[in-house]
């Protein structure tokens, strides 16, 4: 009994169906990948060069049982203006304090020392943001 083959001659009818399918498929994924890498480099870009005011907290002192000094400092563009958002805590790590503080100042760096208003002692001061206007 004689063989059957059940494949073409390698070579001699150019590439299979599968052959096609397999190189459109990288072709598609190679440009999906391209098109996602530039969107999250877009977001990453954006989201930094769109930062026009951060700060941190240099340090805090508690004065009484009813208030916290905040020294912080704001960096920004020259002309941006903003709010800022600072919270004192207690131990248990609930909130006993919240302000917000305005920065309108025409200075890059602007060091101020802020006090929170709390309505019991607290242990801890942290910054929750910045936003600009």
């Amino acid at each position: 009994m004689a063989a059957v083959r059940e494949q073409l001659p390698q070579g001699r009818y150019g590439r299979s169906a599968d052959e096609r399918a397999d190189r459109k498929l990288k072709i598609i994924g190679a440009v999906l990948g391209i098109v996602v890498l530039g969107v999250i480099g877009w977001i990453g870009y954006d989201y930094v060069g769109g930062q026009s005011l951060s700060a941190q907290v240099i340090k805090f002192k508690v004065v009484s049982d009813t208030s916290v000094e905040v020294h912080l400092e704001v960096r920004k563009d020259k002309d941006a203006k903003g709010t800022c958002t600072l919270r004192a805590q207690q131990t248990s790590g609930d909130d006993v304090g919240r302000a917000d503080f305005r920065f309108d100042e025409p200075a890059e760096q602007v060091d101020k020392v802020v006090t929170i208003t709390t309505t019991s002692r607290a242990t801890a001061a942290d910054l929750v943001g910045c936003q600009s206007d």
